[in-house]
């Protein structure tokens, strides 16, 4: 017996893929949850598990494809189950009840069904098709809706005039056209079966680009003088993700950014003598566990930091709990991967998180799970040697702090001139849900922390 897995949702609405490798070749035998590929979304590369066990009979899709989701991708031939027919029929011409076969957890294929109705076709086009009445009449069970009435009237005089209905996408596409104002109805789709997609929306919120490329598209055609001075890169994957997040944010969430330079030296120390301490053996010790423990801390008097703006239902939801995001530049590009129930980590859990989450994201491992939910989140663009800047929020999310650089510079200290570790925080705030004087409290009692990290027992 045939069956064929499509590719399934991997992610909260993604709706495509990339095959980086198979780990299978035609005639291949499985076993179920074998891993048969690794897979590309736009937040991880996850490791697709095989829901049937058989022998690979056809690989739909190649490596480094892009496929859209509910595409089949790979068929097997499994055992026919006992007491079936070879076209899956019981004894006797009698059609036995389908039996549900072990199946991914979460997603996967989903088995045949006994006379499953076909899926209604979607405005004029199933009002105008005719359907034939001899077809009709010997269907195995009653047509309805708009065939039966085709059926009754083979011969159509006129067609009926178009309907404008909403275009078939999903929550988060749709969640994503009411944060841009992008009316759907006017939006073509260019995903599986006319499935309006992240990209249609971007596109439809960007009319000036579109203009713009389709007035340069002639003259690309044209021959070069300069050829090879340049390159074009097809924007895909976690690249085609972040784009799609950044302009949503830009464009939804008014940004405010506060800016506050501190003496870091207390920390510098204090991470030096922990660094000498056997429990924090292997585990990576800077400034950003510190700022980390400081943002939980600076929370607590501070909770519209740790908010979202929901327009659907014109509500402020407050989170009492913080899943921190940890910005990380990978070889894939940029991921916001977030530590659950920070709040409630000591600094040497703090510790821990950060060094596994690092090397996670490193390594292109991180599950999808732990690129959502997030509630603020830090970058930590000091590494690169940058002393500020105006981060982007992530979309909703109402804060996101950034570390600068850690320069030895004259201070101010004890009433002298002294050599110091000072370091710039940035950060951007939610302007909807956070006030200005809320956002300079909030980076205040963080600088605070920073400078002397013994208030953190205070604020405890």
């Amino acid at each position: 017996m045939l069956r064929e897995f499509r590719l399934p949702d991997l992610g909260e609405g993604l709706t495509e893929s990339e095959i980086l490798n198979w780990h299978v070749s035609v005639g291949d035998t499985v076993e179920l949850n074998q891993v048969i590929a690794d897979v590309e979304t736009a937040k991880a590369v996850v490791e697709l598990p095989s829901p049937y066990a058989g022998i690979v009979a056809r690989l739909h899709e190649q490596a480094g494809t892009v496929v859209e989701v509910g595409s089949p991708i790979v068929s097997f031939e499994v055992a026919t189950p006992a007491g079936a027919d070879a076209d899956g029929s019981g004894t006797g011409g009698e059609s036995a009840p389908a039996k549900r076969e072990p199946n991914l957890v979460g997603y996967g294929a989903v088995p045949d069904a006994v006379g499953r109705p076909a899926r209604r076709r979607r405005g004029a086009a199933a009002a105008a098709e005719p359907v034939p009445v001899a077809v009709a009449a010997a269907a195995p069970a009653p047509v309805t809706g708009a065939a039966a009435v085709a059926a009754a009237a083979p011969t159509v005089s006129a067609a009926p005039a178009p309907v404008r209905e909403r275009p078939r996408s999903t929550p988060p596409v749709r969640k994503l056209a009411r944060d841009m104002g992008v009316d759907l109805t006017g939006v073509q789709g260019s995903g599986p079966g006319g499935l309006v997609v992240r990209a249609d929306i971007v596109r439809a919120a960007s009319p000036a680009a579109d203009t713009a490329s389709a007035t340069a598209a002639p003259a690309a055609a044209e021959p070069q003088a300069c050829a090879g001075r340049e390159e074009r890169t097809p924007v895909s994957g976690m690249r085609k993700h972040t784009a799609a997040a950044m302009v949503a944010s830009a464009f939804t969430a008014p940004h405010a950014t506060v800016f506050l330079t501190v003496d870091i030296t207390p920390t510098m120390e204090l991470l030096k003598r922990l660094k000498q301490q056997p429990a924090f053996d292997g585990l990576k010790l800077s400034p950003l566990t510190l700022a980390a423990k400081a943002v939980c801390l600076a929370l607590g008097r501070y909770p519209s930091l740790n908010s979202r703006w929901d327009e659907a239902a014109r509500e402020i939801v407050r989170y009492n709990y913080v899943n921190l995001g940890i910005a990380a530049a990978t070889p894939r590009g940029l991921m916001v991967p977030n530590i659950k129930d920070a709040q409630a980590l000591s600094l040497h859990g703090l510790a821990a998180a950060v060094t596994a989450l690092a090397q996670t994201a490193r390594d292109g491992r991180t599950p999808p799970a732990d690129l959502t939910g997030g509630t603020i989140s830090i970058s930590n663009v000091g590494v690169f040697g940058v002393d500020a800047g105006t981060p982007i929020l992530n979309p909703g999310e109402a804060g996101i702090l950034a570390l600068g650089a850690v320069r030895r510079q004259p201070w101010e200290y004890e009433g002298e001139i002294a050599l110091r570790s000072v370091m710039t925080l940035s950060l951007s705030f939610d302007h909807r849900l956070v006030d200005g004087e809320q956002g300079a409290g909030f980076l205040s009692d963080v600088g605070a922390v920073l400078a002397d990290p013994l208030l953190a027992l205070a604020m405890a």
